[in-house]
């Protein structure tokens, strides 16, 4: 879920952003190298990482599968406008998309589409059938536009 205003960003030390840098190159780094990384203590160490989890900061770790390994070869963008009496139906659409196992993210914006969607299938077919018969069946689905994705980055975040 995405931070509200209320929430305070956590105040991190040099150290902290030491441990995450190395957590988000490898989350499966034991913590005696972590430690040996950072400077610190593998005791200390632990107590931060502990503490970046409570606080909030590291939300969970996790694995980077490669798509097109798992047969994913094709990826869209596909912009979503919702029709405007439909504003009360938002969570049951983003607890639909969340169900479909090749939708990777999707975003729920202001400005002139209302979501976008990352979607990944294995075949043209796939991605036809997902605009078609999940999103322009849909009742409360306005329009969509679906943009091919031709290569992409996901980047860092910057700590």
């Amino acid at each position: 879920m995405a931070a509200t205003p209320n929430e305070s960003a956590a105040r991190l030390d040099d150290v902290d952003r030491r441990i995450l840098e190395a957590l988000r190159d490898n989350a499966r780094i034991p913590n005696n190298r972590l430690a040996e990384l950072v400077g610190v203590a593998p005791s200390t160490c632990l107590q931060r990482v502990r503490a970046l989890q409570d606080t909030g900061v590291i939300r969970r770790f996790t694995v980077d599968l490669d798509p097109r390994r798992l047969g994913y070869g094709l990826h869209a963008l596909v912009s979503i406008r919702i029709t405007p009496g439909a504003r009360g139906q938002l969570a049951a659409f983003a607890d639909q998309l969340r169900s479909l196992p090749e939708v990777t993210q999707f975003f729920y914006l202001a400005g002139a589409a209302d979501f976008i969607v990352h979607f990944q299938a294995r075949t043209t077919e796939d991605l036809r059938d997902f605009v078609t018969e999940q999103l322009s069946t849909n009742p409360i689905v306005a329009s969509t536009n679906t943009s091919l994705i031709f290569e992409h980055d996901i980047g860092a975040l910057r700590i």
